[in-house]
């Protein structure tokens, strides 16, 4: 029996592989590796406590942390932790669908919102953005010198994980 679940193993692990592009392996490899503060091979408590620390939030509390670690099946290896992304993003629109939600405010399809537009709608609509969100997305995706919102480029991030232009 036990060759098999050896087997069984290491064919969900391989399969974790297969979901991403080698550069988007390594990117969250480096992500794993910072996050993991003490270097044995685990993100536990104390390196997501760390983590938020190195980001300037300070107060993090011990169930919040908990929760985080609970949605992990186990202890959080180099492996799991690619799964755990990989069953986030699976959850992510594809492309079109994501384009097609844009349009509704770009008729002419010109790949491009004003600013002002979108930061209206998206703090007056459904799930509302506060401010500060809209001011992060906009530091995140700049707007262009003339203030419009390039979504094509936005929805490419969103679905694929970085910029058309640095490909």
């Amino acid at each position: 029996m036990a060759p098999k679940k050896a087997k069984k193993k290491e064919a969900a692990s391989s399969n974790v592989f297969s979901m991403f592009e080698q550069s988007q392996i390594q990117e969250f490899k480096e992500a794993f590796t910072i996050m993991d503060q003490n270097r044995d091979g685990f993100i536990d408590k104390n390196d997501l406590r760390d983590t938020f620390a190195a980001l300037g939030r300070l107060n993090v509390g011990n169930d919040e942390l908990d929760e985080m670690l609970k949605e992990a099946p186990g202890p959080i290896n180099f492996t799991i932790f690619l799964s755990m992304f990989g069953e986030k993003l699976k959850g992510t629109d594809p492309e079109e669908n994501i384009l097609n939600a844009f349009k509704i405010f770009d008729p002419e399809g010109t790949g491009i919102i004003k600013g002002e537009e979108i930061k209206y709608h998206l703090m007056s609509q459904a799930d509302k953005f506060t401010e500060a969100e809209v001011n992060q997305m906009f530091t995140n995706f700049p707007l262009d010198v003339a203030g419009n919102l390039d979504y094509k480029n936005l929805c490419y991030v969103i679905t694929h994980g970085e910029d058309k232009e640095q490909e």
